[in-house]
């Protein structure tokens, strides 16, 4: 876990910097954060490699203290979009900070200094749907993925456009401290901890019509969390809202961009985590309690999507 002694975030600024990216960068890791319940939280600092006030958008006048020579000592370095040509010395600050193990992050055309500094060669990145063509044209060892809102690579990390790198930087967060205080910094912004779905449900399209779909969903959704340890078919959740099976699926996934199946697994998955971090139940008690039915299935999906254990993340975030 990180210690605010010890963990280090930078983000890097340009000219033309744009100014909501930045925003939740600074928000989720600049701000202090007293009512937490940690005794610990990030440093911050901002660097860029030009001198003289930065222009960002918005006719906001931006004076940066540090150069690049701030990335020598971050632990993670976050690129909150770009607009201009990569210069060669930022390619090879990030470089360096890579090798030596600091984690590197980029916000929607953040990306592109990534890539121009070949992190993600071979690698799943995404970025937002209007610029993945041009990144996946540019850079084609890249495994461009436009639907998702990010993708974690372990020490590399890539977020869709501008909201969705709210998502990434709670996902850090998530990563570094646990459910319970990713979810205190979401409420405190206001927004979900975790967003279903994908880049695909932003995407223009036709409005939907004749089903009060928005009041008869969240009440269906808000039924399915109350009721994880219950078997919760798609026939199941169709007859909850009082619709064919067929039709409810194809609804679902037009409501929340992803299908019932994925998005049961991620609710449970999110109060498997809950439950390791303020309880004491075996793992296959939480199994149950969540409707995964045993500790097997329950650690197959938490490898899946975390990358761990059930009880190696309790052994790291339970509250003492």
């Amino acid at each position: 876990m990180p210690s605010a002694l010890h963990h280090r975030v930078v983000a890097v600024a340009c000219e033309g910097l744009c100014t909501f990216e930045f925003g939740v960068v600074a928000e989720i890791f600049a701000l202090k954060r007293p009512e937490l319940t940690t005794d610990s939280w990030y440093t911050f600092q901002v660097c860029s490699p030009e001198s003289g006030p930065l222009r960002a958008l918005g006719g906001i006048t931006v004076q940066t203290l540090a150069g690049l020579s701030a990335l020598r000592r971050a632990d993670t370095v976050v690129i909150p979009g770009w607009k201009n040509s990569v210069p060669p010395a930022l390619v090879t600050a990030i470089q360096r900070a890579h090798r030596r193990g600091a984690r590197i992050v980029s916000i929607c055309s953040g990306v592109f200094v990534l890539a121009a500094a070949g992190l993600l060669d071979g690698k799943r990145a995404t970025t937002h749907w209007q610029h993945a063509d041009r990144l996946a044209a540019q850079y084609p060892l890249i495994r461009v993925d436009p639907d998702v809102l990010y993708v974690d690579e372990g020490t590399v990390m890539t977020s869709a456009g501008s909201a969705a790198g709210i998502d990434l930087c709670l996902h850090i967060v998530r990563k570094d401290f646990g459910a319970a205080i990713c979810n205190q910094v979401a409420r405190r912004l206001v927004v979900s901890p975790h967003r279903d779905g994908d880049q695909s449900q932003y995407v223009a399209a036709a409005p939907l019509r004749g089903m009060g779909s928005e009041d008869r969903f969240s009440k269906l959704l808000d039924w399915a969390v109350g009721h994880m340890d219950r078997e919760l078919t798609v026939g199941a959740l169709a007859r909850q809202a009082r619709m064919s099976a067929r039709n409810f699926a194809r609804r679902f996934r037009e409501e929340t961009g992803t299908t019932p199946h994925l998005w049961l697994t991620r609710q449970r998955l999110a109060a498997a985590q809950q439950l390791l971090e303020t309880t004491d139940h075996p793992v296959d008690r939480i199994a149950e309690l969540v409707g995964m039915h045993s500790a097997v299935t329950l650690r197959h999906h938490f490898r899946q999507v975390f990358r761990t254990t059930p009880t190696a993340y309790r052994l790291r975030f339970a509250r003492k």
